[in-house]
């Protein structure tokens, strides 16, 4: 998705490539074109069940019936939309390559059953095309430009039919973080886009770690109405901020201080690209409550390493265990259930204070929110722990967002957890 420096055999000089949005020079191969088309056809079926108007809470229960629509419809869809000999092939399993496609594919619109959708379920479509490029139903003659085509011809067509999805159902985010998290929904834009945004590299040059591609936007214009509107249309990382501009409202390093962080990165979109990876390997692949919800076949195998050392986690930990008889240490174990007590939570600190702590809540120093913060905390290294809003100090920010003066010794905020240094 890096944008290519060739060199001109006639005059020697480099020419640079960028890989826009509906550019024409990006060619999508027939495959390409077909999953492309597929999710177009599914984009349509949300005109034939339109959200059901009667009061709601929650998700708006139509997006059942669309998710039913689409489930009966798929195994034809697949049919006509895949090349026979991906679909005919043998996995050596009981099960077929089509009915293990068909779950990812499903799995990827999000839960019928909770009304939300979440980076889980984009997981899941990426597990569909990673399906289908190993049944070899890609072209991968040409190095680079299958791979382009995939992500700006059907993995951005797929979250145009998500977003509608979203704003037609009104779903729900599902496991979502508030605003500490980067987004209610999605994250693989904000992966390709800010590649899209990177310096120009050959074919035997290393992915960079900083800079950016010449008359790139700056990060910073995120909260530029104009900027978002002129770009989104040609870079994914853009289109996911102009989405957020849709659904929400209010400041934006209100609604979306993790972003609004990121965007003070100084090192170029070639440095926000690479945290991003480390993110999407931290924050999704590596949490276990997207990733019990993964469905494992022929294709995508659970297979244990054998060096793999087991971790105790705050899930394995929790885990029901067997009871020892209350009468004597030496009588014979007992079959039975028994429950561990409940976790105290690492920000409390009153005896009276007990509950479950979230999976991904990592143990930290801060004192209870119930009580008063030290006194002593250095109130100029709190001003550099984040990027401020425009126009105003850290006690300015938060006074605003709590509605009252910011008490003495108010602890850091949050920050994007691979942003390092000051940013401003």
């Amino acid at each position: 998705m890096y944008p290519c420096d060739t060199e001109n055999a006639k005059n020697s000089e480099h020419e640079i490539q960028s890989w826009e949005l509906g550019s024409p020079d990006v060619l999508l191969s027939d495959p390409v074109r077909q999953l492309k088309g597929l999710m177009d056809e599914l984009n349509s079926i949300i005109d034939e069940v339109p959200p059901d108007p009667g009061p709601r809470r929650f998700g708006n229960v139509s997006f059942r019936k669309w998710y039913e629509t689409v489930e009966a419809r798929l195994p034809n869809l697949l049919d006509n939309h895949l090349p026979p000999t991906v679909l005919s092939t043998g996995n050596g399993s009981q099960v077929s390559v089509k009915a293990e496609l068909q779950s990812y594919l499903l799995g990827a619109f999000g839960s019928s059953q909770r009304l939300d959708y979440g980076t889980g379920h984009e997981l899941s479509f990426l597990a569909f095309l990673g399906c289908v490029w190993k049944m070899g139903g890609f072209d991968t003659s040409s190095s680079g430009n299958e791979e382009r085509g995939i992500v700006l011809g059907i993995i951005e067509t797929y979250l145009q039919l998500v977003r509608s999805l979203i704003k037609t159902y009104t779903l729900e985010p599902a496991g979502s973080h508030g605003v500490w998290g980067l987004d209610d929904h999605s994250f693989l834009p904000y992966l390709f886009g800010s590649a899209q945004y990177g310096p120009a590299i050959s074919v035997t040059d290393e992915t960079p770690i900083q800079g950016s591609l010449l008359n790139a936007p700056d990060p910073a214009d995120v909260t530029k109405i104009a900027t978002v509107s002129r770009e989104r249309t040609k870079n994914m990382y853009f289109s996911a901020i102009g989405f957020i501009y849709d659904v929400k409202k209010g400041p934006f390093w209100e609604h979306s201080p993790m972003l609004y962080d990121i965007s003070g990165v100084r090192a170029g979109w070639a440095k926000i690209n690479k945290g991003m990876i480390k993110m999407y390997i931290a924050e999704v692949l590596s949490k276990f409550p997207v990733v019990q919800h993964f469905y494992f076949g022929s294709l995508f195998s659970w297979d244990k390493h054998p060096d793999a050392v087991q971790r105790e986690t705050v899930h394995t930990a929790n885990q029901p265990a067997q009871s020892q008889p209350k009468s004597s240490a030496a009588a014979a174990p007992q079959t039975g259930i028994t429950r561990h007590p409940p976790v105290v939570h690492p920000m409390a600190t009153s005896s009276s204070f007990v509950g479950t702590a979230a999976p991904w809540a990592k143990q930290s120093s801060v004192t209870s929110p119930l009580t008063a913060f030290p006194s002593q905390v250095d109130q100029r290294s709190i001003s550099q722990t984040r990027r401020l809003p425009p126009d105003s100090d850290s006690r300015t920010a938060a006074s605003s967002r709590i509605g009252g003066p910011v008490p003495t010794g108010m602890p850091p905020p949050l920050r994007a957890p691979w942003a390092k240094g000051q940013i401003s």
